[in-house]
This record gives structure tokens, C-alpha cells and sequence, in this order.
């Protein structure tokens, strides 16, 4: 009986972290995908992160409603689990920015 409530319990908690992965992914593939256009188009990297949110502005939002709707099942306050949200974005924004920034220097 322990066991079967155990197993309902994970099996619930299942979906919210399999919704955060496919939206980091998601989230993750977009923003990778803007760079090699960007490259080619010379952008700067203010355009490109203008640019890169624009074209991903649907990902985002689905990778954070899914983080803040799992944050909150995790008993979280609306204020942390947006905090959360915004930090996991930025790490994400921040990394593709860097590399694209990298990747547009001269060689």
C-alpha cells in the first residue's frame, strides 16, 4: 500500500518535470538556432539577443510557465518560483549570448 501510494506520488510529480525539461530544451534549441543566422547577418550582440528573444519569446514563456508551475507544486511562493524562472532564463540567454559573442570576433 506505502508503495503504491509512492509510486502515484512520483507518477504525478512525472509531468511538471518532464514539462520543464521539454521547455528547457525546447527553450534551448531555439535560442541555438538563432546563431548561425545572426553570424551571417553580422549582427551585433544587442541585436542579437533583441533578435534572439523575439524569435523565441513562445519558448520562454512555455519553459517558464512550466518551471513556476513546478517550483509551486514544490510549495514554493509565487515570488521564488518566478525568481527561479528568471535566474534559469538569464543562465540561458547568458551562455548563448556569450557564445555567440565568441563566435562573432575575428579570427
Amino acid at each position: 500500500m506505502i508503495v503504491a501510494a509512492s509510486l502515484m506520488m512520483m507518477l504525478a510529480a512525472a509531468p511538471s518535470a518532464d514539462a520543464v525539461g521539454t521547455g528547457r530544451k525546447e527553450f534551448s534549441k531555439c535560442l541555438s538556432a538563432q546563431v548561425q543566422p545572426s553570424l551571417d547577418k553580422k549582427l551585433s550582440i544587442a541585436d542579437f539577443q533583441a533578435e534572439s528573444k523575439k524569435a523565441c519569446a513562445d519558448k520562454e514563456a512555455a519553459f517558464r510557465a512550466a518551471i513556476v508551475a513546478s517550483d509551486k507544486a514544490d510549495k514554493m511562493s509565487d515570488a521564488a518560483a518566478n525568481s527561479d524562472a528568471d535566474d534559469q532564463i538569464s543562465e540561458y540567454v547568458d551562455k548563448i549570448a556569450s557564445e555567440y559573442d565568441e563566435s562573432s570576433q575575428p579570427r
